[in-house]
């Protein structure tokens, strides 16, 4: 258990909803990835941003990809590296990434006239009603922002076609000790 070093504000998970942690709060963490601490709390599971990782007594959430130093100089390339960030956006609720969860249903990069690219992200839930989808929609947002080149993008939280867990990369499923 770790007890809070400061008061933040944190997100409910599956709701969405902000809370305020005081500190002094005990919580445990049951998993950093993606850059963000996901913690069980007296209030239930929590969602903490990396920026707080010091009330954790952290320096920060590995995001476990580095921001791409060079502007990918095509599409394809871009679309590569969209990839790769997407890989770093994980569910709050499963140690697994968007990517290997099947979630993302699509992943468009058009050049842009006066240079860089527009970059169209649909992606979906695992349950319709969970309350994450705007933080992982500004998640991917964010990421996909950091990618040189990039200069718009579009961020769609879609529930069609529903997602189901044949849909899970084998990687995901053996992770998940589902084979």
């Amino acid at each position: 258990m770790i007890e809070l070093a400061r008061d933040l504000v944190a997100t409910t998970i599956p709701y969405g909803q902000k809370t305020k942690l005081p500190k002094g709060s005990s919580v445990e963490i049951t998993q950093e990835l993606g850059g963000s601490f996901t913690v069980l709390t007296d209030l239930g599971l929590m969602r903490i941003e990396g920026k707080d990782a010091d009330a954790l007594g952290r320096e920060s959430a590995r995001p476990l990809q580095e921001p791409v130093a060079e502007a990918p100089t095509d599409a394809k390339a871009v679309a590569t590296e969209i990839w790769n960030q997407l890989k770093t956006c994980y569910d709050p609720e499963i140690p697994v990434n968007i990517v290997e969860l099947g979630l993302v249903y699509e992943n468009k990069v058009e050049p842009l006239p006066a240079g860089g690219f527009k970059v169209e992200v649909k992606f979906t839930l695992t349950a319709p009603g969970c309350g994450m989808g705007p933080i992982l929609q500004a998640e991917v947002r964010e990421k996909l922002a950091a990618i040189p080149g990039v200069r718009e993008s579009a961020i769609e939280v879609v529930f069609d076609p529903p997602w189901t867990q044949s849909m899970m990369s084998d990687a995901a499923k053996l992770q998940l000790g589902m084979i």
